[in-house]
């Protein structure tokens, strides 16, 4: 028995821990130790892993290694290891790094988007147009983000209409897959589901993934809202780990294993293994014991 219209047979995990969670630990974590975390993660069973951010490592001191990391992880037959890129130069040190999977960042807040990358939702769409005809051109795969796509830390409840807009914006200029990201965790299952209702007309479901923060404890509630209207992608961090260093109030993303246990409690396959994403965890915590993660210090 389920509370669900229908369940769909499989999901795909994208795991952000190496990227997502890792940003924003104020603990120090070795190139080696992420290294290995991204290796143990990939040999788990995920085929999309967000490894690490070619932001300014002035912006982002914790993940300053990016070049490094991409440069050393094992590369598996099928997995994508899609990168944070925010503009033309980043893309350059990105390739460099034989990145083959990138991953662009904008808003739906006009607010956000000024303290978070010091520009407004159109000027981040003309940095992005370089980056795309590039990435076009070279075979390389897109992902966007859309931040704060139900809530704003700065301004408060974001109308649902403006957030599809972005998130078409964004697929217009050529991504194959975009994710609607509740940044702070304070999307309820009514105003997802309303920003939803909106979306299922205007967006490719099917390329449409969910990153959920649990900051509220909601987001495995706000998972079966998604499931309920189609949506067959969603975000996860390993352990728990992370949050967005720009956004007060957002201490973690949803829980790899909680969304594993969710998905295979429901008879839904993700092809993960979710013991290898413990131990991958429990090897993470080992070597940096300060580490925010579930598995580690309660957040």
């Amino acid at each position: 028995m389920t509370f669900l219209n229908s369940v769909p047979a499989r999901v795909r995990v994208v795991e952000v821990g190496p990227r997502d969670g890792l940003q924003n630990e104020s603990s120090s974590v070795t190139t080696t130790t992420k290294i290995s975390f991204i290796n143990a993660l990939s040999s788990a069973g995920f085929d999309t892993i967000e490894a690490t951010s070619f932001v300014s490592p002035r912006a982002v001191p914790q993940l300053a290694d990016a070049s490094d990391v991409m440069q050393s992880i094992e590369r598996r037959p099928g997995v994508r290891f899609p990168v944070l890129v925010p503009n033309e130069h980043g893309y350059e040190r990105a390739r460099e790094a034989g990145c083959e999977s990138i991953a662009l960042f904008t808003a739906a807040s006009e607010t956000f988007s000024q303290k978070n990358v010091r520009a407004s939702i159109d000027e981040t769409f003309a940095r992005f147009a370089p980056v795309v005809s590039r990435a076009r051109q070279d075979g390389v795969w897109i992902r966007g983000y859309v931040s704060t796509a139900t809530d704003c830390p700065y301004s408060g409840t974001v109308d649902p209409e403006a957030t599809v807009r972005v998130a078409e914006r964004l697929f217009n200029l050529g991504c194959h897959e975009v994710a609607l990201a509740d940044t702070i965790g304070e999307a309820t299952p009514v105003r997802l589901a309303a920003l939803l209702d909106v979306a299922r007309d205007r967006l490719p479901f099917d390329q449409l993934a969910l990153h959920l923060h649990d900051t509220g404890g909601l987001a495995t509630a706000n998972v079966m809202i998604g499931l309920d209207y189609g949506i067959t992608i969603f975000d996860a961090a390993a352990g728990g780990l992370g949050g967005c260093p720009f956004a007060p109030g957002a201490p973690g993303n949803l829980a790899t294993g909680r969304l594993l246990g969710l998905l295979h409690g429901l008879g839904i396959e993700t092809g993960i293994d979710e013991h290898a994403v413990c131990t991958a965890v429990a090897a993470l915590v080992c070597a940096c014991p300060d580490l925010g993660t579930e598995h580690g210090h309660a957040r």
